[in-house]
């Protein structure tokens, strides 16, 4: 039996090795991250795992392939205090209806949810390029739903981003207080929504509960809670 166990263990530690050397980087959980990887649960497990100094030179990329445009902000104190938070101010050629405050996993994930699921859907559900995204804010020193005796929301580490609605070269807008009910729209944002979970913590809409009716919550707490 010992000999057995051995060869089990040698041929296990053959195919880890085969596995490590010959599969492609975004099958390889050890691997780092690249921004090409396809969405998926290694993906996002990578996401998840990035140190600050792998993010930031990520998010450097992403900044000179045009995928995002960010800017460095100040850290500060108070209450909520910020570090190494930056100011979003496009995807590229999708502009946003303001500018806002992100951390560094916040930024990258959103820049690649953007790029790799909202770009995509849109051509193909509203059959026009995506040129806005509409969000009611990212930053807010305050605890979950404003209840005195809750944790902390995402909101108070700019860690969320409440989206509101998406605009389309065609003219098109779309809300998700509107469009949700609506059969036309709707497939567009319950993809766009599904698909949130490859890069964020969370994706709560408006079958979450009524305070979500009008946005979806895109934050980075947890590991794919998307509803």
């Amino acid at each position: 039996m010992k000999g057995k166990g051995l060869i089990v263990f040698a041929l296990l530690a053959g195919a880890a090795w085969w596995g490590y050397r010959y599969l492609p980087s975004y099958y390889n959980p050890f691997a780092p991250l690249q921004l090409t990887d396809p969405p998926g649960r290694i993906t996002q497990i990578k996401l998840r795992r990035l140190s600050e100094d792998a993010c930031q030179a990520l998010l450097a990329q992403a900044n000179k392939q045009h995928l995002i445009t960010t800017q460095a902000v100040a850290d500060s104190g108070g209450t909520c205090p910020l570090s190494n938070v930056v100011r979003v101010r496009d995807f590229g050629d999708v502009r946003l209806s303001s500018s806002f405050l992100a951390s560094c996993p916040l930024a990258l994930s959103s820049a690649l949810f953007v790029e790799q699921q909202a770009k995509p859907l849109a051509q193909q559900l509203i059959g026009s390029p995506l040129r806005q995204v509409d969000h009611l804010g990212s930053y807010a020193c305050r605890n979950i739903y404003h209840r005195e005796n809750a944790r902390l929301s995402e909101h108070a580490t700019a860690e969320a981003l409440d989206v509101s609605g998406f605009r389309f070269a065609n003219g098109k807008r779309v809300t998700v207080l509107k469009g949700w009910p609506d059969p036309q729209t709707q497939p567009f944002l319950r993809a766009l929504l599904s698909s949130s979970c490859h890069y964020y913590g969370n994706g709560l809409g408006p079958e979450y509960n009524a305070a979500h009716a009008n946005h979806f919550h895109l934050g980075m707490r947890g590991y794919g809670l998307c509803r």
